[in-house]
């Protein structure tokens, strides 16, 4: 065992005896998301690296406190990448890291065509709260017999154990890919995503926003060169729109999966926090008083509202099948914890519980995080 696994080890099996929370903090970018913790730092940035890279298996193992961007670099000059599109939000600054990522189990705007974080995790290594450094599933995607627990990290706010390292599949850049822009009130823009999701289009990413006086619809298409360029002829015939630029198409597409378009960045003051809403994708238009962009074909809504409306969005959500998450709260220290997430069913409660009891038995890992009772 190196010596930041030894560290790290060694902090968790004092903090278990001593009954001493334990606050797990990457680079610090996803600080902003879930109730905040107050346990004792744990710094996994010191496990930083890539384990190993197999280029022609698409498969790549890298420790959790390897800066994401590195590990985005050292793609690109393969020409392969991260399909699901992980974001490197700016809320609490910092940098994000692959073993956030994984604990945030967060994804971009190609998430609805391409799957999301969990799809392409492999495998995992973690130290559970009893300070065993565990190994689940591994390098290939038929791996595992019985419970896939390296995916049940994914998402799980590190509340059930330390991520030290991850092996995930990679896929190449496309070939061609181009950005198609319409303009459509939010309705109309669901009815033609719906139409095109039918036909056989290289759909990668939707956002719908309403920009001063216009409502947007963008498009973005990904696939082999005749296969994109098929979809433009197609797609503006059937609604008349136009091609952006590539390089501003870029930018704006990097810009929506790290929140900095000016819907995310511009909170007004009577709508300042940031919900999300996960819906199915046949979800109609929300007639909603707050501004709202959409993506992930209609599956993803963002709404600017005020912290009381929660009770409102929860039941609007609820309606149609979904859930509502106060994403981004303006005032951190007046929100009570129910505001952040949806409460859990009976039976789902009754999941995480044993599994906190499984991973977590002394309950030392940012308690509160993800589930307000542990």
């Amino acid at each position: 065992m190196d010596t930041a696994l030894a560290q790290l080890t060694d902090q968790i099996r004092q903090a278990s005896a001593d009954r001493q929370t334990l606050s797990i903090r990457g680079g610090g970018s996803k600080d902003f998301y879930g109730h905040p913790s107050t346990g004792e730092r744990m710094d996994t940035t010191p496990l930083r690296g890539i384990v190993s890279y197999e280029p022609t298996e698409l498969v790549v193992t890298v420790r959790a406190g390897t800066p994401l961007a590195e590990l985005e670099a050292t793609l690109a000059e393969r020409k392969q990448c991260l399909a699901f599109e992980p974001p490197h939000y700016h809320y609490a600054g910092g940098q994000a890291t692959v073993g956030g990522m994984v604990a945030a189990g967060l994804s971009g705007p190609a998430r609805a065509s391409v799957g999301a974080v969990r799809d392409y995790v492999l495998g995992v290594k973690l130290i559970n709260g009893r300070a065993e450094h565990l190994t689940f599933g591994g390098q290939v995607m038929k791996n595992v017999a019985g419970y896939d627990v390296s995916r049940l990290m994914v998402g799980s706010m590190g509340v059930l154990g330390v991520i030290t390292e991850v092996s995930l599949k990679v896929l190449p850049v496309a070939p061609a890919e181009a950005t198609l822009v319409f303009e459509l009130d939010q309705a109309q823009a669901l009815a033609q995503l719906h139409r095109w999701g039918a036909q056989p289009l290289p759909l990668n990413a939707s956002c719908w926003v309403k920009d001063v006086d216009k409502s947007l619809l963008f498009v973005r298409l990904r696939g082999a060169v005749a296969a994109v360029a098929s979809a433009v002829t197609r797609m503006t015939r059937d609604v008349q729109g136009h091609p952006m630029d590539k390089t501003q198409a870029r930018a704006d597409w990097q810009a929506c999966r790290d929140h900095r378009l000016p819907f995310f960045v511009e909170p007004s003051d009577a709508a300042p926090d940031l919900w999300r809403l996960s819906l199915p994708q046949t979800a109609p238009a929300l007639d909603l008083p707050w501004a709202q962009f959409m993506e992930w074909h209609g599956a993803q809504r963002w709404v600017r509202a005020p912290a009381a409306a929660g009770a409102g969005l929860r039941e609007l959500a609820a309606r149609y099948g979904g859930s509502a998450t106060l994403f981004v709260a303006s005032q951190v220290d007046e929100v009570q914890f129910e505001a952040r997430f949806s409460p859990l069913a009976p039976a789902l409660k009754l999941i995480h519980e044993r599994l906190k009891a499984e991973f977590d038995p002394a309950g030392i890992f940012d308690p509160g995080r993800l589930v307000a009772e542990f």
